[in-house]
Formats: structure tokens, sequence, C-alpha cells
């Protein structure tokens, strides 16, 4: 809630008015007065949403098409076994990868094949400010057969056709024979 509160921005426009004002710059009374109401409304739109943020959280979890699941041993022994490949990802980062990970691979070993994954962060996306792959990233999330997306709509970047393949043969020590 603290992180995603407009003062900052607001704020730092205030300023600027502040600042012109006082040094006889081209900003008019009428001007001042209009970015001073659209930035209260701006406040109180985020406001209001963020009072709402409970509710929504629970709206999404009564979604069917969205699971919610504890981290388990695998996923936790992942994580693990990511801190040996210098990802330079904070514990958390690294707790959210291996999850994915180690999820997905049940997902494709219970038959499941389209395996998506909105990642805004930039720590976890798989390509880099110029929008071309980084590794081990990459590897690690195409290994798993799980597409990654830069946004909500599922757009970006588009999918190659074709998307996964295969599903990944299973980890080392494990047995692909359920008997």
């Amino acid at each position: 809630m603290t992180r995603c509160q407009p003062r900052h921005e607001a704020n730092a426009i205030r300023d600027f008015l502040a600042w012109a004002k006082a040094g006889n710059a081209d900003v008019s009374q009428e001007d001042d007065a209009v970015v001073r109401r659209v930035l209260s409304m701006f406040e109180s739109r985020v406001k209001a949403g963020l009072g709402h943020l409970e509710s929504i959280f629970e709206e999404i979890l009564q979604d069917d098409a969205v699971e919610v699941f504890s981290l388990n041993d695998d996923m936790l022994q992942r994580a693990v076994e990511l801190s040996a490949l210098d990802l330079r990802l904070e514990p958390f980062d690294q707790a959210i990868l291996s999850s994915i990970l180690v999820r997905a691979h049940e997902l494709r070993a219970a038959g499941e094949a389209d395996l998506s994954f909105c990642e805004q962060d930039k720590d976890l996306q798989p390509w880099d400010r110029q929008g071309r792959d980084t590794q081990p990233l990459r590897g690690l999330y195409d290994e798993c057969g799980v597409w990654v997306y830069k946004d909500f709509t599922l757009t970006q970047p588009e999918r190659p056709d074709g998307w996964p393949g295969p599903p990944p043969p299973p980890p080392v020590g494990e047995s692909s024979d359920p008997s």
C-alpha cells in the first residue's frame, strides 16, 4: 500500500507549480488551479482503488482460472539451486522464480501444455530493455515450457507458433515412469 501512493509524483508537480509561480514563469492562476484540481482527482482515484484492494484480491482468488499454492519443499530446494546460477535476484524473487519453474514442471507432467506467466518485475523478465533474450532466465522458462508476457493483456511479446513443443524431460533423479 505504501509503495503505490501517488505522493511523490503529485508533490513534484506541486513543487514545480510553486517554483514557477515564484519565479514569474508562464503558469497562470487558472493553469495552477486546473493542475491542482487534476492532481487532487488523481490522488483520490488512487486512494479509492487502494481502499478496494482487499476485495479485488478476494475476487481474483475466487476466479476458477487462478490457483494459489504454497511453496513446497521442491520449490524451496529449487530456490537453493538457483542461487548457484548467479541470477542476481533478491531472495523473494528467487523464491517466486523457483515456484513458477517447479509448478510449471508439475503442470506439464500432468498434461497441461499452455502455460503462461505475466511478469512486470524487470528482475524476472527474460529480456533486457531492448527486448533481447537474457540468459539463463530465458532458458529456465523455456525448459519448463512457460511463456512469459510483459503485461496482463497476454499479447507481448508474441508467443511463437508451436510453443511450447514437447514436454521437457523429467529433472535429473526423477523417473518419467509413474509406477
